[in-house]
C-alpha cells in the first residue's frame, strides 16, 4: 500500500495559472475544466473488486460520468429533473452525482438508513424521477410505496445480489444496464452532455438535501450550482490552505452536506479522494492510504482520543500521560507556530518519539490536518490533537449554507472557534445573539415550502441560521447554543443543553449519547447511554462477567463508576446547569425509531416524547 501512495503523490503537480484563473459558472464545467487540466493524473483512490485500493485518473472518471450522464438523458431527463441517490459513500455516488450535474439534473440525497415512510416523502416531495438505490434494502423501501410514487420512470441498482424482476423491462435495473445504455446514446449522440453542460448555469437548480432536522418531517433544500462552485472555488483555491499534492481521506455519508462539498472542493483544487464507505475501517484505511487530510465528525475524534486514553490505564500510562501534559504545555507554542523554548522543546522531542509518533503512525504519518464539523467539537478532544502535533481545526455550516461557511486556518487557528467567514461570505450578530449570514451559496430556499423560506430570511437577505454565537477581536466565531433549544428553568435561570451534554460526553470515555431536559423545572436531568465497546471492556477489567450491554446498563458497579465521572462534568458546569438526576437507558438511541437524524444529532423533542416516563421520574411530583 505505500508503493501506491507514493505513487500517486508522484504523479501530482500545483495546477497551472490558466487553471487557477478560470471561475466556472456550473459544476459541469468545472469537471471538464479539472479533467483538462489534471488529464492522466490521480482523482480517486478506491476499493475495487477484491478489496484492493484502485486508482481513478481524471480522464478514467470523465468516461465513466459522461456514459452515466448519457444514460440519463436516454431515459429522458430533462432539466433540474430529480435524480435521487439512496446509497452509502463510495465511489460509484460521486460519479452518479457529477453525472446528474452535468445532465442538467438536481441531485436528490437519500441517507441509507432512512425510514422507508421518509424515503417516500423525499422521493414523493421532490418528484424524483429516477432513483440510484444501493441495494435489495433500498429498492424494498420503494417499493413498500410504489403506489404513491408515480413519478419515478426507472430504478437503478448499485449492487442487485438477492433482487428478482432486474432488467426485465420493469422499473427496475441494474447498475451494469445502466451503463450500457449511456454507452450506446453517447455513441449515438456524441455531444449530448457536452451540450446540457454548456446549458446549465449559476442557477441552475443542483441539488435537493433534505435537512434530517431536529423536528418535524424532512424539508428539501434547494441548492443551486452557484452553492457548489463557491465552496469549490473559496475553499479549494483562495483560503490557500490546499497544497498541490493532498489526499483526502473521505469517508462522510455524501448524503449530508459536509460530505456533498468536499466533491466540488476537488474540482476547484484537484486534490485526490481517497473513498472509504464503512467507518469501521477508517483507522485501517488511514494507514493504509496515508493521505494529508481528512474531514470528520466530532464524534470520530472523541472515539479516537478515548481509545488511546483507555488503552494506556494503568501503571503502564504514566509515560502517555506525562507526554500529553508537555503536549499541553507546548499548546500555545503550537498553534501559533512559534518555536518552543529549550527545555520543553527537548521534552516534547521525548514525548513525540514515545508517544506521539505512534499515532501519527496509526494515521499514516502523513496528516498535515484535520477538520471537524457538522456539530460542536469538545475543545478538549481539539487540544489533545494539537498537544499531539496533530492540528484539528473546526468549520461551521449549515445545509441552507452549503456547508463550510466559517473556516479556521490550520497554519493560524483560533481554538475554541470556527474560525472567520470563507472569501465572499459575510457574518452578523443579532441583538438576540443569532448568527446571520449573508453568501453567494445560500440556498434559493425550501422546496414546495414558501413560507418556510421567507421566514428563514431578514428583511434586508440575512439568512437566520438559529445558532447562537460570538465574534472575537479577529473576527472568528464561537458558537454558543441553539437559540431554539435553551431551557429556562422554574428559577429563571438560562441553561444550554449543548453545553450540559458536552460536559459530561467529555469528561467520560464511557458514555456515548445524553439528552438533558429542564424546561421549567428546578433543575437540569438527564438521560445517557453507554459506549457499548467501552463498558463491555470496562466490565472484562473489573471481573464483571456475562453480562450484556442492556443488564450492564443497570448493574450497580457501573451506576457508581458513571457517578464518579457525572461529578467531574458538574465541577465544570455553573451551579444552575448541574445534573441533579440521570437515567442510564438500555439502548441508544436509534435511528429507525427516530430519536436520532441519520447524521446521528438527537431530535430533542422525539427523545422528550419517547422516554417521558423515564424523564418524569427524575423529578420528584411536587417538581
Amino acid at each position: 500500500m505505500p508503493d501506491l501512495a507514493d505513487s500517486v503523490l508522484e504523479q501530482l503537480a500545483p495546477p497551472s495559472a490558466a487553471f487557477l484563473a478560470r471561475r466556472e459558472d456550473s459544476v459541469g464545467k468545472m469537471f471538464l475544466a479539472a479533467v483538462e487540466e489534471f488529464g492522466a493524473r490521480p482523482a480517486y483512490l478506491y476499493r475495487g473488486a477484491d478489496d484492493a485500493w484502485a486508482t481513478m485518473s481524471w480522464t478514467e472518471a470523465h468516461h465513466r460520468v459522461f456514459d452515466l450522464a448519457a444514460g440519463l438523458l436516454a431515459l429522458g431527463l430533462q432539466l433540474e429533473d430529480r435524480v435521487a441517490i439512496a446509497s452509502s459513500t463510495r465511489i460509484e455516488w460521486i460519479l452518479i452525482d457529477l453525472a446528474i450535474m452535468c445532465a442538467g439534473g438536481a441531485t436528490t440525497t437519500v441517507y441509507p438508513n432512512t425510514h422507508d415512510h421518509d424515503v417516500a416523502h423525499i422521493l414523493g416531495d421532490s418528484g424524483s424521477r429516477i432513483v440510484f438505490a444501493e441495494n435489495a434494502d433500498q429498492v424494498e423501501k420503494i417499493r413498500l410505496h410504489r403506489d404513491t410514487l408515480d413519478a419515478i420512470v426507472k430504478v437503478v441498482v448499485l449492487d442487485p445480489e438477492g433482487l428478482d424482476h432486474v432488467d426485465d423491462g420493469g422499473k427496475v435495473i441494474s447498475w451494469s444496464a445502466f451503463r450500457t445504455l449511456g454507452e450506446a446514446w453517447l455513441t449515438d449522440h456524441p455531444g449530448c452532455v457536452d451540450a446540457t453542460i454548456a446549458a446549465t448555469n449559476a442557477g441552475t437548480l443542483s441539488t435537493l438535501i433534505y435537512t434530517s432536522g431536529t423536528t418535524g418531517r424532512p424539508k428539501g433544500v434547494r441548492l443551486s450550482h452557484r452553492s457548489w462552485t463557491h465552496e469549490g472555488y473559496r475553499v479549494g483555491q483562495d483560503m490557500g490552505i490546499l497544497q498541490p499534492d493532498e489526499i483526502h481521506f473521505l469517508w462522510l455519508p455524501l448524503s449530508h452536506v459536509f460530505g456533498k462539498c468536499l466533491i466540488s472542493i476537488q474540482l476547484g483544487s484537484g486534490l485526490v479522494h481517497a473513498v472509504e464507505g464503512d467507518i469501521s475501517r477508517i483507522v485501517e484505511g488511514l494507514g493504509q492510504v496515508r493521505p494529508t487530510i481528512m474531514a470528520g465528525a466530532p464524534r470520530i475524534f472523541e472515539k479516537v482520543r478515548n481509545a488511546v486514553i483507555l488503552k494506556n490505564r494503568g501503571v503502564i500510562s504514566r509515560i502517555p500521560r506525562w507526554a500529553f501534559s508537555v503536549g499541553q504545555r507546548a499548546l500555545p507554542y503550537l498553534t501559533t507556530r512559534r518555536p518552543l523554548p529549550r527545555g520543553l522543546a527537548i521534552r516534547y522531542a521525548i514525548a513525540h518519539r514515545l508517544v506521539f509518533s505512534k499515532l501519527h503512525a496509526t494515521m499514516g504519518g502523513r496528516v498535515r490536518w484535520f477538520v471537524s464539523g457538522s456539530a460542536k467539537l469538545n475543545p478538549q478532544v481539539q487540544n489533545w490533537f494539537w498537544a499531539a502535533g496533530i492540528p484539528l481545526i473546526e468549520g461551521y455550516g449549515m445545509t441552507e449554507t452549503a456547508a463550510i461557511t466559517f473556516l479556521d486556518i490550520p497554519n493560524d487557528p483560533d481554538l475554541g472557534t470556527v474560525g472567520g467567514p470563507i472569501p465572499g461570505n459575510e457574518v452578523r450578530i443579532a441583538e438576540d445573539g443569532e448568527i446571520l449570514v449573508k453568501s453567494p451559496a445560500l440556498a434559493v430556499g425550501y422546496h414546495n415550502l414558501p413560507e418556510e423560506t421567507a421566514a428563514a430570511y431578514t428583511a434586508d437577505g440575512w439568512f437566520a441560521t438559529g445558532d447562537i454565537g460570538e465574534l472575537d477581536a479577529r473576527g472568528r466565531l464561537r458558537i454558543t447554543d441553539r437559540k431554539k433549544d435553551l431551557i429556562k428553568t422554574s428559577g429563571g435561570k438560562f441553561v444550554a443543553p449543548q453545553k450540559v451534554e458536552g460536559a459530561i460526553v467529555n469528561n467520560n470515555p464511557y458514555v456515548s449519547q445524553v439528552f438533558v431536559q429542564g424546561e421549567g423545572r428546578k433543575y437540569i436531568s438527564a438521560l445517557i447511554t453507554l459506549d457499548e465497546d467501552a463498558i463491555l471492556k470496562w466490565a472484562q477489567r473489573h471481573n464483571i462477567e456475562g453480562l450484556s450491554y442492556a443488564e450492564l446498563s443497570q448493574n450497580a458497579e457501573v451506576r457508581g463508576m458513571i457517578d464518579h465521572y457525572m461529578a467531574k462534568a458538574n465541577a465544570r458546569l455553573e451551579r444552575w446547569e448541574t445534573v441533579k438526576r440521570y437515567e442510564i437507558l438500555d439502548r441508544e438511541l436509534s435511528v429507525a425509531d427516530g430519536e436520532v437524524t441519520p447524521s446521528l444529532k438527537v431530535r430533542r423533542s422525539a427523545v422528550a416524547k419517547a422516554f417521558a416516563d423515564k424523564l418524569d421520574t427524575l423529578y420528584d411530583p411536587e417538581d
